[in-house]
């Protein structure tokens, strides 16, 4: 759909001459665009250029303010009102705004089963462009018309696109659970009676399995394509105590299937992963708990392998997640030459702006997403978060739940076992040594650490590249590829 400026849900109001200055945005819903029966959420407005559209989850520099205030059980008549006093992203205050045009936004956020601002049923209105004033008290009226809607996925010969019904998951949390999975098939695949090796392809953050439509098909592979969206962001397709058994659904309901209805070989030995960022975490956290069930991965770039580098926080040590040990506020992204692009701090204030109740944890984005699914559950039924989203204190109850996704970790104490089932080269990991988020640090520790094993050595691959940000490197597609099909066929 084109882009185009929505002038007929905003109004200007005049400031009284009683009222306070400062910048107001007052949002309801349209006659017929409330969610039924009524519901509760988070409701979010963004500002950005007069140009241009906002972004809700943008946290690179520069940055205009997103808000978030709760909203309950939402009515027609609800009026819910965004102003200084809300959490706001940037650290700064609301009316420190140049006065100016801008455009404005706001979204109604309450899908249960996809924490993304633009989840299927979430209601919002189209960017508007308006001047805003601090100093004379602009109010803006913001009415939510339009309703986020699921796109109809149109399979075709070689890309299908699956929702496939999960009792494993649905068991957990007690309502119908579905895994989004996209498949790849060769082109000649119709033609053709052999079986196949199966790929199992995992993107970075957030990535959707609609993603799928850009992969090209292999005359080699059955290809798949995860689907990342959970109730409380990323899934990472691990087992967790928030998201619930999506690696035990992946390995035991949805590839079974696969295998079945696409003609795949069905074998460990024919089964193998691949990805980067996040991708690359997921990726070698399945080769590492479903030893037996992968025969190779190739991570690229992982997210922290070791958690005593936690981008740049040892959450083990270290007492605060924003300060470091010398006073200053940690970096949490670098340019390729080392400047600064932004703080944890900084990061992790829009997680405040998009979590329920100004909880950085129930954000959606990567620093809740890796505590959902790295942390254990409260007694609300909610993350336990890692560290106070205000000040950075880390809560050290929580680091012993930590341990079992601390791969770095989890293979030093079970060596016995995962060493030999992870022989004959199943390992490959790639990262640059100038990682923008400093995710070399932890692959350098699990390098060492898995250099000192012993009954078997490890025999995998960890290439470390000077001067690499966070990218591809390593291998190329095709070296991979020839590689997974001499493992698929015993070579």
């Amino acid at each position: 759909m084109p882009f185009r400026f929505a002038f007929l849900v905003v109004a200007i109001l005049p400031a009284l001459a009683a009222a306070e200055p400062g910048l107001k945005f007052q949002v309801r819903f349209a006659p017929g665009n409330v969610p039924d029966p009524a519901a509760s959420g988070r409701m979010l407005v963004a500002v950005g250029p007069a140009n241009g559209r906002p972004s809700f989850t943008n946290t690179d520099p520069p940055n205009l303010p997103v808000l978030g205030v709760d909203a309950e059980k939402v009515t027609a008549a609800t009026v819910v009102t965004l102003d200084a006093k809300c959490d706001t992203f940037p650290l700064m205050n609301l009316n420190d705004l140049p006065a100016g045009e801008y455009t404005v936004q706001a979204i109604f956020a309450f899908n249960n089963d996809i924490d993304l601002p633009n989840a299927p049923g979430n209601r919002y209105c189209a960017p508007v462009k308006v001047k805003l004033d601090p100093k004379a008290g602009t109010s803006v009226e913001l009415t939510l018309d339009k309703k986020y809607e699921s796109k109809p996925l149109t399979d075709t010969k070689t890309h299908k696109f699956l929702s496939i019904p999960s009792k494993l998951l649905s068991d957990f949390h007690g309502r119908p659970m579905v895994y989004r999975v996209a498949v790849v098939l060769p082109a000649d695949f119709e033609t053709q009676t052999k079986k196949y090796a199966l790929h199992v392809h995992i993107g970075g953050f957030g990535s959707r399995y609609t993603s799928a439509a850009r992969i090209t098909p292999d005359p080699r592979f059955v290809q798949i394509f995860l689907d990342s969206a959970g109730p409380f962001g990323d899934t990472y397709q691990v087992n967790s105590a928030n998201n619930g058994p999506y690696g035990d659904a992946l390995t035991q309901e949805v590839i079974p299937r696969i295998e079945k209805d696409y003609r795949c070989l069905g074998t460990p030995q024919s089964r193998f992963t691949s990805g980067g960022s996040t991708g690359g975490w997921v990726s070698f956290a399945l080769q590492v708990f479903y030893s037996d069930y992968f025969n190779g991965c190739w991570s690229q770039c992982p997210d922290s392998v070791d958690f005593r580098s936690f981008e740049l926080i040892d959450i083990y040590d270290d007492d605060n997640a924003y300060v470091n040990r010398y006073g200053f506020d940690r970096p949490s992204k670098r340019t390729i030459n080392g400047d600064v692009v932004f703080t944890v701090r900084h990061e992790n204030q829009i997680e405040n702006v998009l979590g329920r109740g100004g909880r950085w944890e129930l954000s959606g984005r990567d620093w809740g997403s890796w505590n959902a699914t790295y942390g254990p559950k409260g007694p609300d039924g909610l993350p336990v978060p890692l560290w106070n989203g205000k000040t950075g204190k880390i809560n050290k109850t929580v680091q012993k739940h930590w341990e079992n996704y601390d791969l770095r970790m989890v293979l030093e104490k079970n060596w016995k076992d995962l060493g030999p089932k992870l022989a004959g080269g199943k390992i490959h990991i790639w990262v640059g040594d100038a990682d923008d988020y400093y995710l070399n640090n932890a692959v350098h520790l699990l390098k060492a650490s898995l250099d000192k094993m012993k009954d078997p050595p490890f025999d995998g691959k960890i290439m470390i590249e000077m001067r690499k940000g966070h990218g591809s490197g390593g291998w190329t597609s095709k070296e991979r590829d020839d590689e997974m099909l001499k493992r698929a066929a015993g070579k």
